[in-house]
């Protein structure tokens, strides 16, 4: 089963919860999520590799909220950083260090330092002067750190150039040839243990042809490297499992395994995997009533409570989320839309020349597909305040994260002294 939200008698629903009936509770829009999907999403990748028994880090930016990651690391889940924010959030839910793996090409000192004092598995690491850096800071705390490196294999992941990260012009990663270098100067860093290789190639890969070509080149590389000498005990395959949005037809976690895993064969690397959206994106939805409706000659407009600074994905991407009304009418009749939000912006839509049914005032809207880089990527544009995030477990739910009131727009915020009124 794809995700947990269906229909009963014309009413959505999210495992045993009709939505509407949380939408009167805590108001619009909200974030919606669904335990049993998130759960099951990680499960179905556990049991498809579970012949190589590797550690599965979910990727927390693409949904870092406290319930989510508590619910993942009860059921055996790591967590995958990129910021010393994640970590903070990765050790409130719960996550033992020893499942921490920190990604991420901008990492600071403080950041760094925190990532040691706490003991995470591995940092990933994208440049010469990131690992010099590392290797100083581990020097100063009287640390042996471990580091795996992103390689970059130029290959191209066939997805959005915004989410593509394995060619050859990315910021990520490292080609092959400066890290055999590193490898060769590894007695320049006698406080880190170079013990890894990573690679992540993109996002929303729906087929499994680029993953073989990358790791195919991976393996090549980590041969010669073997062949000189040089022990890998972590091959970290990143992430980048494609799902659902439209008509994609991604391939799923045992059909992924099942391309996968006799590449690595006779191999005794331990296998990290970096999911996010694969786990998070059908596990979650985007709720909003519709405040107006705006036909003019050209075309017809729904106005929604919800906007680009709740829900950007469409506007940054032109990124496809299926419309869903809380409540299906029995005529039948059908109209088509634009679903725009109120942000005082041209690219403020969620969805384009939509053929849904007749909308009127008040009624509600879930956008599918928005569990995974939707409240992770709100903002609080145009002075709107974030919205709530909600969790269902059978047939009960609780608020994850409260709306946010005006109050907290201007926290931390002051005026000095010499500001003055005229």
């Amino acid at each position: 089963m794809m995700h947990d939200f269906h229909y009963e008698e014309g009413e959505l629903y999210c495992e045993q919860v009709r939505v509407s009936d949380i939408a009167e509770r805590v108001g619009t829009p909200f974030y919606l999520y669904s335990y049993q999907t998130f759960t099951e999403h990680l499960l179905k990748l556990q049991k498809a590799f579970r012949a190589a028994k590797p550690l599965i880090c979910f990727s927390m930016k693409a949904n870092s909220n406290l319930a989510v990651l508590r619910a993942l690391v009860g059921k055996g889940a790591g967590l995958d950083i990129v910021s010393g924010g994640e970590l903070f959030r990765a050790r409130k839910a719960g996550c033992a260090p020893s499942k921490i793996v920190y990604a991420g090409v901008g990492k600071t000192d403080a950041e760094i330092e925190a990532a040691i004092r706490t003991g995470i598995l591995l940092f990933n690491v994208e440049s010469i002067q990131e690992l010099d850096r590392i290797g100083r800071l581990a020097r100063k705390l009287n640390r042996k750190v471990k580091v795996s490196l992103r390689v970059n294999p130029n290959v191209d992941p066939d997805t959005h150039e915004h989410i593509a990260t394995g060619g050859a012009e990315s910021k990520f990663g490292l080609d092959f040839d400066t890290v055999r270098l590193i490898f060769m100067r590894q007695e320049k860093y006698p406080n880190l243990a170079i013990s890894g290789i990573h690679v992540h190639i993109g996002s929303q890969i729906v087929k499994g042809t680029p993953f073989v070509k990358a790791f195919r080149k991976v393996l090549i590389f980590l041969t010669h490297l073997e062949q000189e000498g040089y022990r890998i005990q972590y091959l970290n395959l990143g992430g980048g499992l494609g799902i659902i949005y439209s008509d994609e037809r991604p391939q799923t976690a045992e059909q992924f395994a099942k391309q996968v895993l006799p590449l690595f064969q006779k191999k005794k690397y331990k296998l990290i995997l970096e999911p996010g959206r694969f786990i998070a994106g059908n596990s979650g939805v985007f709720v909003s009533r519709v405040i107006y409706i705006k036909p003019t000659k050209v075309k017809n407009f729904a106005i929604i409570d919800g906007g680009m600074n709740d829900l950007i994905r469409p506007a940054l991407y032109d990124s496809f989320h299926d419309v869903w009304p809380l409540r299906q009418t029995r005529s039948g009749e059908k109209q088509t839309y634009d679903v725009v939000g109120p942000i005082c912006e041209s690219g403020d839509f969620l969805a384009k020349n939509r053929k849904i049914q007749k909308l009127q005032s008040g009624d509600l809207l879930a956008f599918a597909s928005a569990g995974a880089y939707g409240f992770s990527m709100a903002s609080n544009y145009n002075a709107r305040p974030r919205p709530a995030e909600v969790m269902v477990r059978g047939g009960r739910f609780a608020i994850v994260r409260r709306r946010e009131i005006y109050s907290d727009l201007v926290r931390g915020e002051r005026i000095p002294s010499w500001v003055r009124y005229k």
